[in-house]
């Protein structure tokens, strides 16, 4: 991938690729900044060393690794008489949160007292883990199943961790306001994150976009309020949604019969690849997912004994302040996808707070993020069901509210795969509305 860096850029910009990803699914995006900002202005360094399998051995081994190429270019760059003075880090669905970890390490090592933290981004970053919000008991076959699937990054997505004793799953540590995660992603200069609406297979909104509740799950319902200049992809964060007047419509059992057959016919293919196909997929999966856990867990093993290149003792600083991977990628998805989100009933309070009328704006010269808004000028806001999360899910949101986040949800229409769409993880025409969201970020959001 060539980014072309110069020996005079003093900002150094971090890219952080995903689970199974590797530095080509951002090659898009490298290109997109250097085209925006030339070389004399900024360095792009590529994350590398989580390539592939190497996702699977967590999320603090892979902030580790990252932490680690950041401080070995940095020191290589100094050695050849270039000094970084601005640090910027962006990550993508896992690599989000491999970045805010790295951050806190960063952050715990004295780093932010030399170099200015400047934008912190995500794109589809599972910021809540990927646990379907579901109650009762059979409801969780799929966050069992899939949380055992992944090794140590499956455990701690699905949050089932406990991460270094303290009883808490990671991503609930790497939220914890007292924690040196959040310390040191609150010096940023800018938080940003994009979060696809629909059709995201692999995070879904309310994760991706630090949500209790998904305004999105009936778009015949709202109106759809997009952002000047970025019509069709990019919603307005001020006001993203209104709710419609619906139709009032006599249905006659004829009807009813019609809509019901077609929708039937229409889910024909569904359904005869669930029973063909996917139990070969299935199968595959899990085969693969126990070869590659037993690797995984191998890598950890030598990680921690300090063989595989990393000295895990210097990054281990105290957490608190005070105190066939393509095919395997899409079975996984699909199993994913196939999940219903469920809410919690009227009446009934979450630890944090009640449930949010309407989503959270971003905090930023745009709006304050705030659970309960005023009306806007398109009416009444609609009123959306709190999702059926855990209560230390609801202590994220909050805790990661309050850091202040300038969200933008994106809807993806061309493709039903938002997920590798939103930052055109491969080159090709029918991923151009990812294109669109890079054109907002390089414009609108990144702080050069």
């Amino acid at each position: 991938m060539d980014t072309r860096n110069s020996h005079e850029a003093e900002h150094l910009c971090v890219l952080v690729h995903g689970l199974w990803g590797n530095p080509n699914h951002l090659e898009v995006m490298a290109k997109s900044l250097r085209a925006k900002h030339p070389e004399q202005s900024l360095h792009i360094l590529v994350a590398k060393r989580n390539s592939g399998s190497f996702t699977y051995d967590g999320i603090e081994r892979g902030g580790e690794r990252v932490c680690q190429e950041i401080e070995e270019e940095i020191e290589k760059l100094a050695k050849a008489g270039q000094e970084i003075k601005r640090l910027s880090m962006v990550g993508y669905s896992l690599g989000g949160l491999v970045a805010r970890y790295a951050v806190g390490l960063l952050d715990s090592k004295g780093f932010f007292e030399k170099i200015k933290p400047v934008n912190f981004t995500t794109f589809a970053s599972p910021h809540l883990g990927v646990r379907t919000p579901l109650r009762g008991w059979h409801n969780h076959i799929w966050n069992v199943l899939g949380a055992r699937t992944l090794s140590a990054s499956g455990r701690q997505l699905f949050t089932i961790d406990n991460f270094r004793d303290t009883g808490k799953p990671l991503l609930e540590i790497l939220a914890d306001p007292e924690s040196i995660f959040i310390k040191g992603l609150a010096k940023f200069e800018r938080r940003t994150l994009y979060t696809n609406i629909i059709n995201d297979r692999s995070a879904v909104y309310y994760t991706t976009g630090i949500s209790r509740n998904d305004p999105f799950t009936n778009l015949d319902k709202i109106k759809v309020n997009y952002l000047k200049g970025y019509d069709d992809v990019i919603l307005d964060p001020a006001c993203p949604v209104a709710s419609t007047e619906p139709e009032q419509v006599v249905a006659t059992y004829y009807d009813t019969l019609v809509r019901s057959s077609q929708t039937t016919l229409g889910r024909l293919p569904f359904l005869l690849a669930m029973v063909f196909f996917i139990p070969f997929g299935v199968v595959a999966f899990l085969v693969n997912a126990g070869v590659q856990s037993i690797r995984s867990n191998r890598r950890i093993r030598l990680h921690e004994t300090g063989l595989a290149g990393i000295q895990p003792s210097n990054y281990r600083v105290p957490l608190l302040i005070n105190g066939m991977r393509e095919a395997v990628e899409d079975v996984y998805e699909n199993l994913n996808s196939a999940q219903s989100n469920e809410y919690l009933a009227n009446g009934i309070d979450e630890e944090a707070e009640p449930g949010s009328p309407v989503l959270e704006r971003p905090q930023s010269s745009h709006a304050v993020s705030k659970l309960n808004l005023e009306e806007e000028k398109t009416g009444p806001a609609q009123e959306v069901p709190t999702l059926a999360l855990a209560d230390y899910q609801f202590r994220m949101v909050q805790a990661l509210d309050d850091v202040g986040w300038r969200k933008y949800p994106v809807y993806i229409h061309k493709v039903r795969h938002s997920h590798a769409a939103i930052i055109v993880r491969v080159d090709k025409e029918s991923f151009d509305e990812g294109r669109v969201v890079l054109k907002h970020w390089l414009e609108e959001e990144f702080i050069a």
